[in-house]
């Protein structure tokens, strides 16, 4: 690592490691499908008041087409994001992740470029790389950690990602510098793959450990991990999440990671916390569609905050990813059946001060 790697403060470092709702910040558009910047630093307004405690930016939820020539939108939506954080002078630590992707040079210029905007860490994506070895991918993040802090990340293969072996993960948990790793393979096996891993790593305590399976977000929180290593209890926990689906009701996202928190590692643990993890299980389903494949996963957010008026349209920079069919009544539904799980009160609240902040 060089001395000109950025690193996460104490302060910083030690709000990561206890746990923090972190929203895959989605991108607002008009209906010209041109940046709709009103709403885009509305949506970051959102995100600060709901007591999140970062966003990620640039990231699959932010659409990957911001990165095109005929768009070049990657660093406009970081500035935005960075300028309206900046500009709340929040006395709390708040991160700022900007999602990275590409072959290793495309990776450093977007490092780089997150690094000058003020971006504490980036999500390191293994997306449209199948071709690539383990150890070139290793190398490829040694690389970009040498630029700023990594947040790790398995992507599950259905949405682009791959499946990697365990060694994989242990020897990226050895590269300094990488602070966490997001999981979403959406697979239990490969997320013990991916805990098992850094528990045995050297640098088991310096990395921190975020879901992305929003397919089982409340029991990966609730669930402490328990592996002998060489002869030694390791114990870990997933701390917080990284999550498309907390881009949508953030507030109730908030209150519940600090519900979690408080029984997180007692013997018992509440039946109704069970019960509300199939809820938000049965509402991503609404939101993500695997029904399709996952097809309407980003117009599926757009409709919940377009609902809640926080975008005007659900209009992607891709034309053809719209909602799937039946997908805006499967939202209807859970809005009918967990009516405890939306936010739609607070926005309304605040709604006019964040569009005209």
């Amino acid at each position: 690592m060089t001395q000109a790697a950025r690193t996460l403060s104490p302060e910083k470092m030690r709000a990561l490691h206890e746990g923090l709702v972190i929203p895959a910040h989605p991108l607002a558009l008009d209906e010209n499908r041109k940046l709709d910047e009103r709403h885009q630093r509305a949506l970051t307004r959102y995100y600060i008041a709901s007591g999140a405690g970062g966003v990620a930016v640039g990231v699959h939820s932010t659409q990957f087409e911001i990165r095109d020539p005929e768009h070049n939108l990657l660093e406009p939506v970081l500035r935005l994001a960075a300028d309206e954080v900046d500009r709340a002078q929040l006395d709390r630590p708040f991160l700022k992740i900007a999602g990275i992707c590409g072959p290793t040079e495309q990776a450093l210029k977007e490092a780089e470029l997150a690094a000058s905007l003020g971006y504490d860490a980036g999500l390191l994506s293994m997306g449209g790389l199948a071709d690539w070895s383990e150890e070139a991918l290793l190398e490829r993040t040694r690389r970009v950690a040498a630029v700023i802090p990594v947040v790790g990340f398995y992507l599950q293969p259905a949405v682009g990602g791959r499946i990697f072996t365990y060694e994989f993960w242990r020897q990226l948990a050895e590269i300094p510098n990488v602070v966490a790793i997001k999981m979403a393979p959406f697979n239990r096996y490969q997320t013990i793959d991916v805990v098992r891993a850094v528990c045995s790593s050297s640098r088991r305590d310096e990395i921190a450990l975020y879901t992305g399976n929003d397919d089982n977000i409340v029991v990966d929180l609730m669930t402490t991990w328990d592996f002998d290593v060489d002869g030694v209890k390791v114990r870990k926990s997933i701390v917080g999440g990284l999550l498309g689906h907390w881009a949508v009701w953030t507030k109730k996202a908030v209150e519940l990671l600090e519900e979690i928190k408080k029984v997180r590692g007692r013997s018992e643990i509440p039946a109704e916390l069970l019960t509300r993890a199939i809820q938000v299980t049965d509402a991503n389903a609404a939101f993500f569609d695997p029904a399709h494949a996952f097809a309407g996963c980003i117009p599926g957010i757009h409709e919940v905050l377009r609902r809640q008026g926080l975008m005007k349209g659900t209009w992607c920079l891709n034309p053809h990813e719209t909602l799937s069919p039946g997908q805006s009544e499967e939202i209807d539904r859970v809005y009918r059946a967990y009516p405890h799980l939306n936010d739609d009160d607070f926005v309304a609240a605040h709604l006019d001060e964040w569009l005209n902040g």
